[in-house]
């Protein structure tokens, strides 16, 4: 019963399904069909719903034959007006093809004309388009030719400018023409080439200042050193006011530099007439313009018109150009690294000194010229330009100059050996030491150096003071210098400082104590102090400063130079005791001039000889060491004359009479020592006292070692009366006074010694020395025992082979045994002083 009716149930859904599916086919559109049938092929009644489908298609067909039934009267009732409609269409179209016709016919003028008045109207509005697209391609085309003609003329900035408008004002414009198209793609070469001809005129402009740079910066030194000459001329008037005493010096300075000192006109070139005046000389030299070269030469030829200024010698636009050009094409640090890669070789080539600079003073002045000239453009660019060069690169290369300049300078400066280029040299070296500074450059260890230079000048200095000081001794004859009239003793006095009221009194014609060598070596000296006062000057020293290291260097040229010229000219060996004796004369009275010269330098320097750390001058020591060098010359030469006469002595130590008067050599050596000592006058009084005992001292040595020489082996009591006359001579000498100042017998006590030891064997008194041996009283006490004992020896021997008193032979005997007993109690007296 179940299975039944779920069949049943089975059934009536699928039918109701079918009948669904059937509904939404008719209703639904043929192309949203698919869906609905998929769903029939999908179930299982496929062949119900097919029956189905087919009893609707015939309901569907009997109601359409229905419907066509019941309308067919009405069809054929429309096909009947239809056929009579079409006849009626058929007239009306031939109507309006006939009509049609005539409006043709009429009609082809005015389509002829329309056509004419279309195409005219296209015409225009393509003549009006043209001129739109020409309004806006004419700029690009203008701006285009602007472009080629700026860099043409090498105008490179302006033209970078035109080809930035060009670029993003103008071309987008017209961006669709194809020759638009073929600027666009030109753009990126233009660029390039405005930056290769850029970077080509900088070059020329490094090479154009790298060869003028020694005329830029002597421009810049000219200037500078106008500006020091006015302030030198400035200081000396000052120096004038307060120091009268060295107004000669100061008057004759003043006189050099402002003959030295250029013309300079009323009026300043301007850079356009500068460029004027100088371009036939540019077209000259060089194929470039003057502008890109960078130089504007100066003409030399006009002396009053006023030097340029180093700035108005360059011209640095190509520098400003490229820089901009760089900067806009965004490769400026590109063109940083470039411009001071360059700049650094330029500096390693100008700071390269020529092997030969030490020679002339221009090679000098030539390789500071160009250091100034690089610095000076270097400087004109860290200013003008914002960060092309910075502080610490031109610091930087500062350091390395200054290095290499002072290294170069101490190098060539040793080989020098004129004052006088060391003394230009150093004023080059403040003047551009001064340029530099004028820049804001650091100079000090320039100065440091110049104070080296100094040690170096002095050094020259007293090298060729050394020459002057033996020209003037080697040419002075010695004599006191003899004035006839009151002009010439004036002029002498005022170049040497001596007051002598006596002198002073004597009629003309008169002399002076001193010879030509004591005015002309104080004059010297003087110059040699004024020389180096002209180096000190600029070097921004104190005058304490300056006063010492002219002590200093005064004090080497007296102790070493001067000291040593007079030395050599007292050990001289043709030097005589005339010379020697006016050197003395010579030496006290340059020793009296010091104090004068102590004033000298401090007039000049205005430092107080009073003032703390003042360096003394040593002429006094000098002077005084040369004299005594002189006195001992004296002394040695005195000793060696009377040595040569002593040689000329010719005694009979056998005579056994002596003669009637003294030895024809001993009067002629005490003629000799009188005429010396008479030209002792002008001497000091201890020098011609000490002289004179000295020469008497060493001929009593003289006469007593000839006495006792082994050569002498027997001596007669007649020669020795003999050899006493010639003593009697030499104390007659002594007693005469040769030399004033001597008290008493002093100058006889120097032959003491003989006169005691001969009147010992004179008299023969023996008993009295030997009793009173030893006591301060003896009458014989310069009597050595041992220079008795030889000589007595000598007179045994003669004793002992005389035979004039062989017939005395009792009194001989006696005689010997005495001379035996004497010889023998000396020699106790010789063992005892020994033990």
């Amino acid at each position: 019963m179940e299975r039944p009716k779920m069949a049943e149930l089975e059934s009536l859904e699928t039918a109701a399904e079918h009948e669904r599916i059937l509904r939404e086919i008719e209703s639904t559109d043929t192309a949203c069909i698919g869906p609905t049938l998929r769903s029939v092929y999908d179930g299982e009644e496929h062949g119900r719903f097919m029956e189905k489908l087919e009893a609707r298609i015939r309901n569907h067909d009997r109601e359409i034959e229905k419907m066509c039934n019941f309308h067919y009267q009405g069809f054929v009732d429309s096909i009947t007006e239809l056929l009579k409609v079409r006849g009626e269409a058929q007239k009306l179209k031939n109507q309006v093809t006939d009509t049609n016709r005539k409006l043709q016919n009429e009609g082809k003028e005015l389509i002829l004309a329309m056509e004419e008045l279309r195409q005219c109207r296209l015409q225009q509005r393509n003549i009006s388009a043209t001129v739109d697209k020409l309004t806006l391609c004419l700029p690009v085309l203008e701006m285009y030719s602007k472009l080629r003609e700026q860099m043409k003329s090498k105008r490179h900035y302006p033209a970078l400018k035109t080809l930035e408008h060009l670029e993003h004002t103008f071309l987008p414009q017209v961006s669709h023409y194809r020759f638009c198209k073929v600027m666009v793609d030109n753009i990126p070469r233009l660029r390039e080439e405005i930056k290769e001809l850029s970077m080509s005129d900088l070059k020329d402009f490094l090479e154009s200042i790298r060869k003028h740079s020694d005329k830029i910066g002597e421009t810049a030194m000219k200037q500078d050193c106008r500006f020091n000459q006015w302030k030198i001329i400035a200081r000396i008037f000052f120096s004038l006011l307060l120091s009268p005493n060295v107004q000669a010096q100061q008057q004759r300075n003043l006189d050099n530099i402002v003959s030295q000192q250029p013309r300079i006109g009323g009026g300043k070139k301007s850079k356009k007439e500068f460029s004027a005046s100088s371009e036939l000389e540019v077209k000259n030299t060089s194929p470039m313009s003057e502008q890109d070269s960078g130089i504007l030469d100066v003409e030399d030829e006009d002396e009053e018109e006023e030097v340029p200024g180093a700035q108005d010698l360059v011209d640095f636009s190509p520098v400003y150009r490229c820089l901009h050009i760089y900067s806009v094409l965004g490769a400026r640090e590109t063109f940083e690294s470039y411009y001071r890669k360059q700049r650094r070789k330029q500096a390693r080539l100008v700071l390269q000194p020529p092997s030969n600079m030490h020679e002339t003073l221009d090679g000098y002045r030539k390789y500071f010229n160009q250091i100034v000239g690089f610095f000076v453009v270097e400087d004109h660019i860290l200013h003008t330009t914002q960060g092309l060069v910075n502080r610490a690169y031109i610091d930087e290369l500062w350091e390395m100059a200054l290095s290499k300049t002072i290294a170069a300078l101490r190098t060539h400066s040793s080989y020098c050996s004129d004052p006088s280029l060391v003394l230009d040299l150093k004023n080059l070296i403040v003047l551009f030491a001064d340029t530099l500074q004028g820049y804001g450059f650091p100079v000090n260890q320039l100065f440091d150096m110049l104070l080296e230079i100094q040690d170096q000048y002095s050094e020259t200095l007293l090298k060729k003071w050394a020459g002057v000081f033996r020209n003037i001794l080697d040419s002075d004859n010695y004599s006191p210098i003899p004035v006839s009239n009151e002009e010439v003793y004036r002029k002498i006095v005022g170049q040497f400082p001596f007051q002598d009221a006596e002198l002073e009194k004597q009629p003309f014609p008169k002399k002076f104590p001193f010879s030509e060598f004591v005015p002309k070596v104080y004059s010297q000296i003087k110059e040699f102090i004024y020389a180096c006062l002209k180096f000190s000057e600029d070097l921004h020293l104190s005058s304490t400063e300056v006063d010492d290291m002219i002590r200093k260097s005064t004090n080497l040229l007296l102790t070493r130079t001067l000291s040593n010229c007079l030395q050599n000219v007292i050990k001289r060996k043709n030097v005589g005791l005339t010379e020697l004796v006016q050197i003395i004369i010579n030496t006290t009275h340059l020793e009296k001039s010091c104090k004068f010269l102590e004033e000298f330098i401090t007039n000049i320097t205005n430092v107080l000889p009073e003032t703390v750390h003042t360096t003394k001058l040593y002429g006094t020591t000098t002077f005084k060491d040369a004299r005594h060098a002189a006195e001992e010359e004296i002394y040695t030469n005195l000793n060696q004359k009377i040595d040569q006469f002593l040689q000329l002595a010719d005694y009979d130590w056998m005579a056994p009479e002596p003669g009637s008067r003294a030895s024809e050599y001993l009067v002629d050596l005490i003629g000799f020592l009188r005429s010396t000592f008479a030209v002792f006058t002008h001497l000091p009084g201890k020098v011609a006292q000490t002289a004179c005992m000295s020469a008497c001292k060493h001929l009593s040595t003289s006469l007593l070692q000839l006495l006792l020489e082994a050569e002498v082996r027997q001596l007669t009591l007649g020669a020795l009366h003999q050899f006493n006359l010639d003593v009697e001579e030499c104390e007659q000498f002594a007693r005469s006074g040769p030399v004033p100042g001597f008290q008493g017998d002093t100058l006889q006590l120097a032959f003491i010694d003989l006169r005691q030891l001969l009147d010992l064997f004179i008299q023969w008194d023996w008993s009295t020395y030997l009793a009173d041996y030893g006591q301060p009283t003896c009458k014989y006490l310069r009597v050595n025992p041992t220079t008795a004992l030889i000589l007595l020896e000598k007179m045994r021997d003669t004793s002992r082979k005389n035979n004039v008193f062989a017939q005395f032979r009792k009194n001989e005997r006696d005689k010997q045994k005495l001379i035996d007993t004497v010889a023998k109690q000396l020699r106790g007296l010789i063992n005892s002083h020994h033990s």
